[in-house]
């Protein structure tokens, strides 16, 4: 069994610069994952991600949990309306989702993925 407990202050993440799979399609954003946690398997991840301004075309494959601390963006599901978000806003995505993330000011946001 892996540790039960991972107590995050003593972690140390290193940052990973351009790691996002998502396919650019408007503007040139850039990324920054701060990943401070990361399952045996790989499967689960925690850290914080900084992107600058840009539109990414998206296809989530895991569920994510969000709580933006800085920034501004437009999230557009396929065939919704789109969602405002902005810093303090804490919300949900689930697996399956398909649209365009549009960061209109750097976002910085943490994040687990499950």
């Amino acid at each position: 069994m892996p540790n039960p407990i991972t107590v995050l202050r003593d972690t140390q993440p290193l940052p990973v610069l351009d790691a996002c799979k998502w396919k650019k399609i408007a503007g040139d954003p850039h990324t920054v994952n701060l990943n401070a946690y990361t399952s045996e398997d790989g499967k689960k991840i925690m850290g914080t991600w900084i992107c600058t301004p840009g539109t990414w075309e998206v296809n989530y494959d895991r569920w994510e949990y969000c709580h933006f601390q800085e920034g501004y963006c437009i999230i557009t599901p396929e065939g919704k309306d789109p969602i405002h978000l902005k810093a303090g806003d804490i919300f949900i995505v689930e697996a399956g989702m398909r649209g365009t993330w549009q960061v209109v000011e750097t976002v910085r946001k943490y994040f687990v993925f499950a």
